[in-house]
């Protein structure tokens, strides 16, 4: 890792290096919290969490000849080099945006309420076609897990896509102190983490702050459509670059001709031409992330030809609308995570599908005080688009069962208060030729009801 000796690493957190004086020229091979994963050369960082304490397991990552480890306690019995610094928390952002600083890769920051990982994957399908690129893998996003996802970059990799989520007001100045975007993109700002930033100018406040440390020539692309991204004319003397399904915007889509769940056929218009494209996963907000990618795409250098082999080729994540075809049922797996917003837009894409049309909806978190008149407000939402069985799991999404039900559009509303009793009478509510929309906030576990629609 460039320039990543143990002295310069000790610098940049503020730390005391303590052990053979000769490997402080060292540098790290790899950098890791995960004790399972520290192999001969590496640093480990010793984080203690809610559960575990990575100081718990220093003397297993000598005995894989780690380099070195990070600790935030004194290690008098240490069987190889060791760093002492305050907090290892503070000390993992402080060495991360030191090794930003070493590399010549470019940064494309992207934030927004929803569509962040789509968004990310989009990106990063365009850029590949011309660069080498590193992206975010998981929800390695917020504190902790961008760090690790800078750790990853060599000097070979070209571009890095990195997404940023946060839930409160600071934390993204933070990440883009580490990030140093010279692309930053928002998606939109919907109605997630309420519950700490009040609203949603509260939200583009707190999003804004990935400006904070944007390059001097940095660029900035925006959803146009977004209501409160509009407003953003100007950031430290950029103009940012508009995309949207509006007229006027620089990128732009039309002649939209859905595809079901197989995605969308339209045209996207740039002030470099206009190309064709088959956008090969549903929704319009996928088309939206193709017109990020092609703005993306064009500051960057790429032609229209390449970005679109980029749209075409990217393909859906585990959680993310990911389709599984199993015993005559098509299973759409997009409960990764759930806002208002985004779960009326995936009951949006699912009046495409064919067969009977059933939505497995539950609990969405950190809504703030109008939580239950959000959930309902899906409720309603389902109602309007008729679907032919709606399945509300959990406390909160009782609301969005009543209001369904009072809305009388769908054909059937089931409300069940757990997890636990709907896997059990899972079973008896689908049949061949369903498709299936799953969806829930993260912390509902709502993997568990797709892994079970796999064995029906």
């Amino acid at each position: 890792m460039k320039n990543m000796t143990l002295a310069n690493i000790a610098a940049a957190c503020g730390g005391t290096y303590h052990g053979n004086e000769e490997d402080q020229n060292k540098e790290v091979l790899s950098i890791t919290t995960d004790s399972r994963k520290a192999e001969p050369g590496c640093l480990f960082i010793a984080i203690r969490g809610e559960r575990v304490d990575g100081h718990d397991f220093v003397d297993s990552v000598f005995e894989k000849d780690a380099l070195c480890v990070l600790s935030e306690q004194e290690l008098p019995e240490a069987k190889g080099n060791y760093i002492l610094t305050e907090s290892t928390l503070q000390a993992i952002k402080d060495i991360a945006e030191f090794y930003r600083q070493q590399l010549s890769a470019k940064v494309v920051g992207i934030t927004g309420s929803v569509g962040k990982t789509s968004t990310k994957e989009m990106i990063a399908s365009v850029l590949s076609e011309k660069y080498r690129v590193l992206k975010t893998l998981g929800n390695f996003n917020n504190e902790l897990g961008l760090p690790l996802t800078v750790f990853r970059l060599t000097e070979e990799d070209e571009i890095a896509v990195l997404e940023m989520g946060i839930s409160d007001f600071g934390e993204m100045h933070r990440l883009s102190k580490i990030a140093r975007p010279d692309i930053c993109v928002m998606t939109n700002i919907g109605q997630c983490h309420l519950e700490f930033l009040h609203d949603r100018d509260g939200i583009l406040r707190a999003k804004s702050e990935i400006f904070d440390f944007i390059a001097e020539d940095g660029k900035i692309v925006l959803n146009g459509d977004d209501d409160k991204l509009s407003t953003l004319h100007e950031v430290k003397g950029i103009a940012p670059t508009f995309f949207g399904l509006e007229s006027g915007r620089e990128i732009c889509a039309d002649e939209l001709v859905s595809k079901g769940l197989r995605g969308t056929v339209c045209q996207i218009h740039t002030p470099q031409g206009n190309i064709s494209v088959h956008v090969p996963l549903p929704g319009r907000h996928m088309v939206m992330n193709a017109l990020a990618g092609t703005a993306v795409g064009l500051e960057l250098g790429l032609s229209l030809e390449e970005i679109k082999r980029g749209i075409e080729k990217v393909e859906a994540l585990n959680g993310r609308f990911h389709m599984i075809e199993h015993n005559g049922m098509l299973i759409v797996d997009d409960c990764y995570n759930a806002s208002p917003v985004a779960m009326m837009a995936s009951l949006d894409i699912l009046m495409d599908a064919e067969g009977r049309k059933v939505a497995i909806l539950g609990d969405m978190f950190e809504l703030g005080e109008n939580e239950l008149e959000l959930h309902a407000g899906v409720g309603a939402h389902a109602s309007q688009n008729a679907i032919d069985l709606l399945i509300c799991v959990g406390e909160r999404s009782r609301h969005m069962a009543e209001a369904a039900f009072e809305g009388g559009g769908c054909g059937e509303v089931l409300s069940i208060p757990t997890l636990d009793a709907l896997l059990k009478t899972l079973p008896k509510l689908v049949q061949t030729g369903d498709t299936i929309l799953v969806k829930a906030s993260h912390a509902m576990h709502f993997e568990k009801v797709v892994e079970k629609l796999q064995t029906l």
